[in-house]
């Protein structure tokens, strides 16, 4: 049995050892007192840099000292449109009249504002800068002299072997490149090529037209003279270059990747045994004249000495140069030392922000329809068309739209096309008007322009783009199939389904047409319809082999679209709905829409680009109807203004007041008057063969129906300005369908008959209704008809008014806004209409503008979405110029986070990124009194975080606070360049009352974050990170000084003793503000004067080790003074020495920030100079003694322990720990006098040997006979912490890593200025004194001889 530790058998309960031991661990480490960083306080940036304006000009880094001219700027920046011009109309801004409108067309219209950091890429994380790769391609294999000289002697002997011969040969592309051609594919020619080596060793390849090389060459290309080959891809595809040494190239292309590869691996193999033969040459010539010389001195020189020596200028020449490249190929290759490191070599972008985009369209699944053909078995010659094919023998109408069962709702506008040809189109034109050879009426005027556009190239189009934004498997396409007119659809259909003799029932279904057509053109009744699946999967993937369902005779009682949806519903199910079918072929179909399709208009008839004049197959996109959730709205970017009418259903089979009202006909008409001259107005979308814009538009007639059912979409172009007079307008024709081929003219003028009227005002409170509605119908229309409209006065009404059958609701419609210009809102619509009142000089009533304030908490989401830059452009005018009541202010900023908070729950908080970014522009207060936004704003914000009772408000805004720091930041960046207060000095840019609202706004958020920490966590964190990017940005803007202190004050806010996670908060800010583009600058990495009683102290401190020359511009230690003088580096370096003595997450967090603002500084394509480089690591100086003082802490514990006992016969410079001691050892005599030496934080070290022990008097558990329980109680707390929270491999890594760097740049720099390194002088003076007080571990100190390798 094992035996039982005494430690466990002293446990009360056996199986506890591991939870005592971790509960005496965390006793242990809360009973560290943990010393708060002192407080320095931050030098006055701007007066030093004005003080010391010489000493920075003159300095040759001053791009290290200075921030660069013009830093900041304003770019106007034009919209990317699709279209060719605006959609907004012109004059649209003068025409509108509503604050809404206008405030939306100024949006649409505006182009973007954004302001410009010059080197805002290099203000974030490492990871964000902009070059090309942080981590190597590939890391260079190491090659040695003896495998190079094998390699090229197989290859020689491999090439060598076919001297005399062809070595390669086969066809390539070669290009005919000459002073006036550009290369490019079209120049490439096919040659046959063979690549041979003539006897005396050299190399050509010649082109030849074939394989037969019997004939002339067409070219020849000495390879001596080529000095590399690379591909180029962007020239062809397979094509390299040869470059030649007079700067000349050739192009060759293979028509493979494996023949590419093939030639390009010869290729290089000849030119590198073309140089190796060159370099040989030139190497026996210099060691020809070597041993020419050594034999007649008698001894050895080097070649560098015998060609100083030489009286040769060509040698001496030679050999410089011979020099200078062999140093420049020992750097070559070289890796930066953090390419190497873990956190460069991971793919981590978590930090990362996605590029800010501005506004655009959202681009849904799109696909295009193309309609070619529709054919019925009866078929025949019309007209002239007697050499032609047969085709129908009258017209027939497709209307196609998007339906989507799944959903129970219609997702698209009506797409209509005409596919009959000229000869049927003529049927509907009669005999008095002749059609054009293009099937164009004559007598059209093709000059009208519709934006630009003929309205003759908009007569006849064919094909169609649907845009889908949910696609899944139940979406149809739809056809509905019409005709002219005539009766029954029973009674039309019967010929083509029964067709017995077909040449003799085309002619009778031909004269019947004809009749009716010239009688009744412009009616339309059902007739057939066919539907097809578009997507196979909700993916969008679409069914591109789908095939249409027959054609199906229409139902004469299933027009509605919920009748079709219920028959798409049984789809897959035929056997159930036995549908008739009628013979026919419909050639209708769905492609995917090609990259670049020319030839585009919008549903508005805006061409799209590219277009081009003049062209005749067109494609018009078709309006999608987009569900009405927020997850698939945005913010509206063009100008759209169109309304859907929807007649549904007459309920007439009651009525009396009309004789004959069966064949129904609904004229649809939109007018701004109710006068009894008032015409309606040109604004109603046309159907193909017609006018673009029409007065009135027609649905289907239902033969003799007296309660018909219509499906007709009527689509119009709504005016920007509404009023109250405008309304619709529906009046209701009896259609006689007898047909008397000896009918007089008095028969043929009663074609119709008025049979009732019926009218919607468009607007209900100043906004556009689109609700089902029921409309009573009159027998009349008496003028100031829209004085009637509800109940109450139609019950009041004068006698001018004939209700049929007692006013009942016999009508129903439905409406659809598809606008970008109104809302439907009610809360947004009274906002504005007070906010217009207001400007307008309307006397206000005190608290009215709080109420509508609050309202707008309501408002819709996706209102708020779609219209978001108004909405938030007029809450921005509001705060500024609607100041006179106190709780507007304040009111106005929760509407603004109540907004900002929706849109980050519904994960578009994108949105508000781009509205800051491209659409914010700050405006001039009305008022000389008015404060600007970021002042107000600030201010607000106060207001709202000292809030006692309403946390949830605090909590969003310090959740969301980003966003009104970003506004307050660009708002002071647009005061700064718009009012050219940029060229004033820093201190005099902003008010001092401004400084102290930021003040005031950073004390208030203090106490949030650091108390409320653990409450509230997302929303601590979240302000930290926001206040420290808002602070970074007043660097850039405001007086830099000012700054120093706000972050010196917010810092002072955390303490040692602070929980992990407001270590985390404080590094984190930390980090943000360090990331700063200039952040080199903000430190002024420059000599200071030091005081006198400091320099006094360096001198005795240096002098007690050794009398040596030190750079007394170098600063070694973390003193106030240099925290002072380089205020954010050193507050990151106390923070980080403090840290260092914490936990391991908390430790690990430092040393992280440490590590990646140096490879940030790495990196810095700004700062790659050696000299520039240097500089930057002396900023880091007090890095290496802070590692120094921690050096116990670097090592294992069985290191250390073999390190403590170690014999005293021991070598002094052969250590276990694997450090090698310094060479001179002459100091160390004089230390063994003193029995026991003590260093900065108090332990005791017995220093009977000169080695010393590696661990302090305080530590247990390493043996230590010469140890004292006096010297164990003088052990300092800290020294207790640091021996128990040893650190780790990835710690010690990384402290090294950085290490590393700021020696080797320092020393790389000053190599070459002297002959002694002063860096290695200190740090070897102070090993001395750490390891004669504390440590036998020494550096070996940094020489020319001693280079950091391979790392650049």
């Amino acid at each position: 049995m094992a035996e039982v530790r005494k430690f466990t058998k002293r446990l009360s309960k056996p199986g506890t050892a591991a939870e005592l031991r971790q509960s005496v661990s965390e006793a242990v480490r809360g009973s560290v007192v943990l010393e708060k960083a002192k407080l320095v306080e931050p030098l006055d940036y701007e007066n030093v840099i004005t003080q010391r304006k010489t000493q920075i000009y003159s300095d040759p880094l001053r791009d290290l000292l200075m921030f660069p001219m013009e830093d900041i700027s304003i770019s106007v920046i034009g919209r990317q449109r699709r279209t060719v011009q605006s959609t907004v109309p012109e004059d649209a801004e003068k025409r509108a009249q509503s604050l809404f409108v206008k405030e939306c067309i100024k949006t649409y219209s505006t182009d973007w504002h954004v302001v410009n950091y010059k080197y805002e890429d290099f203000s974030g994380d490492f990871r964000m800068l902009p070059c090309k790769s942080l981590r190597p391609e590939k890391i260079p294999n190491h090659v040695f002299e003896i495998d190079e000289d094998c390699e090229k002697d197989e290859d020689s002997s491999s090439l060598c072997s076919q001297k005399g011969g062809v070595i390669k040969q086969g066809w390539l592309h070669k290009a005919n490149v000459n002073s006036t051609i550009t290369v490019t594919m079209k120049v490439f020619k096919r040659r046959y090529f063979y690549l041979t080596q003539l006897p005396d060793g050299s190399y050509i390849l010649n082109s030849y037209k074939d394989e037969k090389n019997s004939k002339e060459s067409k070219g020849c290309i000495y390879l001596d003279a080529c000095i590399d080959v690379v591909q180029c891809p962007k020239m062809r595809r397979h094509a390299f270059e040869l470059k030649m040494l007079d700067k000349y190239s050739h192009y060759l292309a293979a028509e493979t990747e494996q023949e590419m590869e093939e030639w390009l691996i010869m290729l290089k193999k000849i030119i590198q045994i073309n140089t190796d033969s060159l370099v040989q040459e030139k190497k026996d010539t210099v060691e020809a004249i070597q041993e020419e010389e050594t034999s007649s001195q008698g001894k050895a020189e080097n070649i560098m000495a015998s060609l100083e020596r030489s009286m040769h200028p060509e040698l001496m020449k030679y050999g410089r140069e011979t020099e200078q490249l062999n140093k420049l190929s020992r750097g070559d290759g070289r890796q930066n030392l953090f390419s190497f490191d873990s956190e460069v070599q991971r793919l981590d972008f978590s930090g990362i922000e996605p590029d800010v985009k501005p506004f655009e369209e959202k681009c849904n699944k799109r696909f295009m329809v193309n309609c070619h053909d529709l054919t019925f078995n009866i078929l025949g010659h019309i007209g002239d068309n007697a050499k032609g094919p047969p085709t129908n023998v009258e017209p027939f109408f497709i209307n196609l739209a998007l339906f989507d069962v799944k959903n129970n709702c219609k997702i698209s506008a009506d797409f209509h096309v005409d596919l009959n040809p000229p000869s049927v189109r003529e049927m509907l034109w009669g005999t008095s008007t002749q059609l054009s050879n293009d099937g164009n009426a004559k007598g059209f005027s093709p000059e009208s322009l519709i934006h630009g556009i003929a309205e003759s190239q908009l007569c006849y189009i064919k094909q169609g783009i649907f845009s889908v934004t949910n696609p899944h498997p139940e979406i149809f396409l739809v056809v509905r199939i019409e005709k002219v007119l005539q009766g029954n659809i029973t009674h039309c259909a019967e010929p083509y389904i029964k067709n017995s003799d077909p040449i003799k029932t085309a002619q009778k279904v031909h004269r019947t047409a004809k009749q009716v057509c010239s009688r009744l053109g412009q009616y339309r009744m059902p007739f057939a319809w066919a539907a097809r699946p578009i997507f196979k999967d909700v993916q969008g993937s679409l069914d591109l082999d789908g095939r249409f369902s027959p054609l199906y005779k229409q139902d004469s009682s299933k027009l509605s679209n919920e009748d079709i949806l219920k028959l798409l519903s049984e789809y897959k199910k035929p056997e159930k709905t036995k549908l008739q079918i009628i013979p026919g072929q419909l050639s209708i179909t769905v492609e995917c829409v090609p990259v670049d399709l020319p030839n585009c208009i919008t549903s508005s008839y805006v061409p799209l680009k590219p277009f081009e004049k003049n062209c005749q197959n067109i494609t018009v996109e078709v309006e999608e109807f987009v569900p009405e959730m927020t997850k698939y709205c945005y913010p509206f970017t063009i100008y759209k203004n169109h309304l859907y009418v929807y007649p549904l259903q007459l309920k007439y089979d009651s009525q009396k007041s009309f004789a004959k009202a069966r064949n129904i006909a609904v004229c649809v008409e939109f007018r701004d008057s109710d006068e009894s001259d008032a015409s309606a107005l040109k604004c109603i979308y046309g159907k193909p063969a017609g006018s673009v814009f029409t007065t009135n538009a027609y649905a289907v007639v239902s033969h003799h129906n007296q309660n018909p059912e219509f499906y007709d979409e009527i689509k119009i172009e709504l005016p920007i300005h509404l009023h109250q007079k405008h309304h619709l307008l529906f009046t209701f024709y009896h259609v006689s369908c007898e047909i008397n081929t000896k009918g007089t003219t008095k028969k043929q003028d009663t074609v119709e008959t008025p049979v009732g009227f019926a009218w919607v005002p468009l607007l209900k409170d100043g906004r556009v209704i689109t609700l089902e509605q029921q409309l009573p119908v009159s027998a009349n229309l008496p003028p100031g008809y829209l004085n009637v409209n509800d109940a109450e006065s139609r019950r009041q009404s004068n006698a001018d008014i004939k209700w049929v059958d007692g006013a009942k609701p016999l009508l129903k419609i439905k409406t659809h806004l598809e606008s970008t210009i109104y809302t439907q809102d009610l809360h947004v619509h009274k906002f504005f209409h007070h906010c217009q009142l207001i400007q307008s000089g309307s006397k206000e009533v005190p608290g009215e503008l709080i109420k509508y304030l609050k309202c707008l908490h309501a408002m819709e989401i996706q209102v708020m979405i779609q219209f978001l830059p108004v909405i938030l452009m007029q809450l921005f005018r509001v705060l500024t110029n609607m100041t006179h009541e106190d709780d507007v202010p304040i009111n106005c900023t929760m509407v603004l986070l109540h907004i900002v908070s929706k849109c980050h729950e519904e994960g578009l908080e994108s949105y508000l990124r781009s509205f800051i970014k491209y659409s914010f522009r700050p405006e001039k207060p009305s008022t000389l009194q008015a404060q600007l936004i970021h002042e107000t704003l600030a201010t607000t914000m106060i207001a709202i975080l000292k809030q006692s009772a309403d946390f949830l408000a605090i909590n969003k805004l310090l959740k969301y606070s980003w966003f009104f720091f970003e506004i307050i930041a660009k708002s002071m960046a647009t005061y700064l360049l718009e009012e050219n207060k940029i060229k004033l000095p820093r201190g005099q840019r902003f008010p001092e009352a401004y400084h102290h609202v930021l003040h005031s706004l950073l004390l208030a958020i203090i106490p949030h974050v650091t108390i409320r920490y653990a409450e509230i966590p997302d929303e601590s964190r979240n302000g930290n990170y926001s206040l420290a990017s808002f602070l970074k940005r007043c660097l850039t803007l405001m007086d830099r000084g000012f700054v120093f202190n706000l972050i010196n004050d917010y810092i002072s806010g955390f303490s040692p003793k602070d929980p992990k996670v407001l270590a985390e908060y404080k590094f984190e800010f930390l980090q943000t503000i360090c990331n700063h583009e200039h952040y080199i600058p903000l430190n002024l990495p420059m000599a200071f004067a030091k005081p006198k009683l400091q320099r006094v102290q360096d001198f005795f401190s240096f002098a007690v080790d050794r009398l040596t020359s030190v750079d007394s511009n170098l600063e070694y230690s973390l003193s106030d003074e240099y925290c002072k003088h380089h205020f954010l580096v050193g507050l990151l370096l106390r923070e980080t020495s403090i840290a260092l003595q914490d936990n391991y997450e908390i430790r690990y967090t430092a040393i992280s920030v440490i590590k990646n603002l140096l490879i940030k500084h790495a990196f810095d394509t700004r700062y790659q100079h050696k000299n520039q480089q240097a500089k930057i690591a002396q900023l880091y100086l007090p890095f290496v003694g802070l590692l120094l003082e921690n050096i116990q802490r670097l090592a294992g514990r069985d290191t250390l322990y073999s390190c403590a006992a170690m014999p005293s016969s021991a070598s002094r410079d052969e250590f276990p720990c694997g450090f090698v001691s310094p060479t001179n050892r002459g100091s160390l005599a004089s230390d063994k006098d003193t029995a026991y030496g003590s260093f900065q934080n108090g332990h005791g070290i017995k220093r009977e040997d000169s080695r010393g022990s590696l661990i302090p008097e305080g530590a247990t558990g390493f043996p230590d006979p010469g140890s004292t329980s006096e010297n164990t109680r003088q052990s300092s707390s800290r020294s207790s912490v640091s021996q128990y929270n040893r650190l780790d491999q990835y710690e010690i890594r990384n402290l090294l890593m950085c290490y590393l760097y700021i020696v080797k740049m320092i020393s790389e720099a000053r190599a070459g200025q002297s002959g002694t390194f002063p860096l290695s002088q200190h740090l070897e003076s102070r090993g001395k004194r750490i390891r004669n007080s504390r440590s036998t571990l020494t550096l070996r100190p940094l020489s020319k001889t001693n280079k950091i390798t391979p790392c650049r």
